[in-house]
């Protein structure tokens, strides 16, 4: 079983910076993949990073290459989003997943077996 417990959300103007952490808790996050998800309003809840256990190989959706970093810290069990040059597009609520299971990239909600409980995040223009 895993716990994740996300941070870090807040409101700023577009083109500033936020990073949102994910705590974990579990004896298997050490080796389970971790990605974010992010649901904008009227919108569904759509995949937008994901890291490999080991944290090596990363995958991003295209409308935030170049400007959001995930990465992760084993040793303190937490998962990070780094967003810059935030746009009011990204304004949603943030999601972080976990999956101790194989694949990558994996980019589906069905394949992420635990959830937080999310963390808005609002860009003012």
């Amino acid at each position: 079983q895993v716990q994740l417990v996300e941070s870090g959300g807040g409101l700023v103007q577009a083109g500033g910076s936020l990073r949102l952490s994910c705590a974990a808790s579990g004896r298997t996050f050490g080796t389970s993949h971790a990605g974010w998800f992010r649901r904008a309003p009227g919108k569904e809840r759509e995949f937008v990073a994901t890291i490999t256990w080991t944290g090596g190989r990363t995958y991003y959706t295209n409308s935030v290459k170049g400007r959001f970093t995930i990465s992760r810290d084993n040793a303190k069990n937490t998962v990070y989003l780094q967003m810059n040059s935030l746009k009011p597009e990204d304004t949603a609520v943030y999601y972080c997943a976990a999956d101790p299971g194989s694949g990558w990239p994996l980019t589906r909600e069905y394949e992420y077996d635990y959830w937080g409980q999310g963390t808005q995040v609002t860009v003012s223009s």
